[in-house]
Parts: C-alpha cells; structure tokens; sequence
C-alpha cells in the first residue's frame, strides 16, 4: 500500500509538489468512479481524494454538490466507496476518504476506520469535524494505521492552526479561501500566506485546496506548497462529456496538464 508519507517523500526527492485528485465515489457511476480516478493516477495523480456521498455537503459548492447528487441516486452506500478505494489503491496511488462527520459517526467510528484500513485507504480528510471533538477518532484512526487530515482556513488564527495541525498526521489540508468549493479564475491570494503560517507549528506537508483547476494554478500554488488538491475541475471535465469514454479521456488529460503544473 502507498503511504501518504512515501508520496510526499518522493515528490519532495522530486523537487516538486504533489498532486491531489478528488472524486466522488459513485460518480458518474459507482464502477466509473474507479475507472476515472485510475485515469487520473495514470496521468499523474500522487493522491486520490474519495468523496463519501452526503446529502448535506455543507462546503461543497455547484459542481461536487451535482455530482454527490448523482451518486446518492445511483444509490452509492458506504460499501461501495471502500469498494471504490480498494479498487483506486490498486493503481498504486495513495487513496483517502473525504467525507463529513456525520456518515461516520452514525456508520461506527471505529468499525469505518477497520474496514477502510482493510480496502487499503490511507486516511481520512473530514472537513467539519473540531479538533475538541476529534479525541475518540484519532483513536480509531490510529490503531487501524490510517492517517487524520484536518482543515485550516485563512480566518483561523494561529492558535487554532495550532490546534489544527497538532491532530493531523498526514498533511495539513490549507484551504485557500473562505467559501465552497469550484474552479475559479485564480488562486486566492491568502492561500501562500496561510502556509507561511502552518508552516512553524507543523513539519507535516501543507496541501493546498479550492479553486485550482488549471495547470498554471497548479504551478502556482507548487511554488509555496507541499501539495495541489483538485476536485471541481475534473468533476466539471465528467459532467460536460458526452459519454463515458470522454469523460475518462478529458480527465486524464487535465491529470495531465496539472501534472507538468506541479512540476514546473
């Protein structure tokens, strides 16, 4: 299985960013979920973000809310997103759960974190829940050997990105604006200057997420970076094909584009 740590370690030997993809699990379907994020690891891809599926996704904006929409009615259930991340993990790449609290929670916390360690994931990224709440899941997570990622926004002062980042063990996700998630015309300019400040409370790598879609994005953000997360983007590539097969094409090729990003 693919550590988060060997990733980032070998991208740092690279002299480069690492390159996080993100995908809800179910969509467009629940076998081409696994299809479109193995094109995505082939086109180079370092990490797969697996979205869990959620009637609420409170900071997903437009695009991933249509997406999550889709693979609730392809009625997409917890068993087929560890189906989803055992069959990504099979591509080598270093595959987490993004999911929010809730399904966790009502599913058993220690039991998800079991089965997910079991379907090969690395971890989990779970957007909403505190670091005051975090205890019995960290816990969980590590004795099942699954890594925590935690969230920091530019509004969070520095004792709570301490807060933050002393619960996290595989990076610490920086989102780079206050707002949902989508592809936007440019990078928020607050995002290299919440890394700066990251960086004295953590010697974990610093991700980068929202509003990266492009490969000029992607080679900005590497410049401050430990990691690039995209999401929106290639879920906007799947939604405007005609049919699969252009789906899984257009994904690898923007795979592509933010890969030669990372590593300009």
């Amino acid at each position: 299985m693919t550590t988060l740590q060997t990733v980032f370690e070998k991208a740092r030997a690279d002299k480069r960013a690492a390159l996080v993809g993100y995908l809800p699990a179910g969509f467009p379907t629940k076998d081409g979920a696994i299809a479109a994020a193995t094109a995505m690891v082939e086109a180079g891809c370092d990490v797969i973000e697996i979205g869990l599926p959620y009637s609420d996704p409170l900071m997903d904006g437009p695009t991933i809310q249509d997406a999550v929409h889709r693979a609730l009615v392809n009625g997409t259930r917890i068993a087929d997103v560890m189906r989803t991340v055992e069959g990504v993990a099979k591509s080598g790449a270093a595959v987490l759960v993004m999911t929010y609290w809730n399904p966790i929670d009502r599913y058993g916390a220690e039991r998800f974190a079991r089965e997910l360690a079991d379907a090969g994931g690395t971890g989990t990224i779970t957007p909403d829940l505190t670091p005051e709440e975090a205890g019995p899941w960290r816990e969980y997570s590590a004795a099942a050997g699954i890594d925590t990622v935690f969230l920091v926004a530019p509004s969070s002062p520095d004792e709570r990105i301490k807060a933050v980042t002393d619960c996290c063990t595989g990076f610490v996700y920086a989102a780079s604006l206050m707002g949902v998630t989508g592809a936007r015309a440019s990078v928020s300019s607050a995002a290299e200057g919440l890394v700066k400040r990251c960086r004295p409370h953590t010697g974990l790598p610093v991700c980068v997420g929202l509003g990266v879609g492009t490969g000029a994005q992607a080679a900005e953000v590497a410049g401050y970076a430990d990691g690039v997360i995209v999401g929106s983007a290639f879920i906007r590539r799947l939604l405007d094909a005609p049919d699969e097969a252009a789906g899984l094409a257009s994904v690898r090729e923007l795979a592509a584009e933010l890969a030669t990003g990372v590593r300009a």
